[in-house]
């Protein structure tokens, strides 16, 4: 069995989400590739994650550290699963091991419609709503960042991905088969993917570490960029936090959108009372609470 400490001598592999790109992993890598080399894997254009994720296999290292975010999670575990001899340690932010359901894939139809008919911008506000992220005056911006990605990436993209979406298949025996060091990162908010999903694929690892993030929701990489690197960075280079002076500040975007930067107002959330974190979220299962 792979040691955590060993993830050190081995190259990173990070896959982004859906209709995102490397622009989510910016902080990541400009820590990260002081240590170990770091490839950003583009989801590819294809109806299924396995053909992604054999497309992919084919041009990356021999033998790889891979962290993925939601979609790109489950191209991370496709990966696992076809070539597990390859995967020093597997990475899921914000990612299930759950195929998708009949509703949600259902759901998804009348996106693939609008996006095709030119309102793909409207469309990533369904998406990825408000309310699946944290309660925070960079939300409306993060948003835009979003947006700007999806229109970068164009209405095609967006359809292969939802097919992705709507077939990728179950993925538990693969996790439960794991020998690797296992990361699960989920941001508290997370409606989405809820905070016990995300709990119940950690457990489903037999060597894993998992973090949640109060200030986060499904969006963590986005949200609080200098925390998921400094946890990052103590799992792989195994020191302990990283401080990254370069690091954006945690009240800034890493870009501006282009509809917010020209007239950009703060989130109306700025001024509302943020309600803390109930307990009984926070304490589900201690023991899976791993300090960076």
């Amino acid at each position: 069995m792979n040691e955590p400490a060993e993830l050190s001598g081995h190259p990173v592999v990070v896959v982004p989400g859906f209709m995102s790109d490397g622009r989510i992993w910016e902080p990541q890598i400009r820590l990260l590739s002081r240590y170990v080399p770091v490839t950003v894997a583009p989801v590819l254009s294809a109806d299924r994650v396995e053909d992604v994720a054999a497309s992919l296999l084919a041009h990356l290292p021999a033998k790889f550290t891979v962290i993925g975010a939601g979609l790109g999670g489950s191209i991370a575990m496709s990966m696992l699963e076809v070539a597990p001899d390859r995967i020093a340690g597997i990475g899921l932010i914000a990612s299930s091991p759950l195929s998708e359901t009949p509703a949600k894939a259902a759901e998804r139809e009348p996106w693939i419609i609008r996006a095709r008919s030119g309102r793909l911008r409207a469309v990533m506000q369904d998406v990825f709503p408000a309310a699946s992220l944290a309660p925070s005056p960079l939300r409306s911006q993060i948003m835009g960042q979003i947006a700007d990605m999806a229109e970068d990436l164009g209405p095609d993209i967006f359809v292969a991905q939802s097919r992705m979406l709507q077939r990728r298949i179950d993925q538990q025996a693969t996790l439960m088969r794991a020998e690797q060091p296992g990361l699960v990162i989920c941001g508290v908010h997370d409606q989405i993917i809820p905070v016990k999903r995300q709990m119940f694929t950690a457990e489903l690892m037999k060597n894993t570490r998992m973090e949640m993030i109060e200030d986060a929701g499904h969006l963590p990489l986005m949200e609080q960029p200098d925390r998921i690197s400094a946890i990052l960075h103590s799992w792989i280079v195994g020191d302990g936090a990283a401080r990254e002076s370069a690091a954006p500040s945690e009240h800034e975007p890493l870009w501006v959108s282009r509809r917010s930067r020209r007239n950009f107002q703060p989130s109306p959330v700025a001024s509302q009372v943020i309600e803390p974190v109930p307990e009984e979220i926070l304490q589900l299962t201690p023991a899976l609470r791993a300090s960076a």
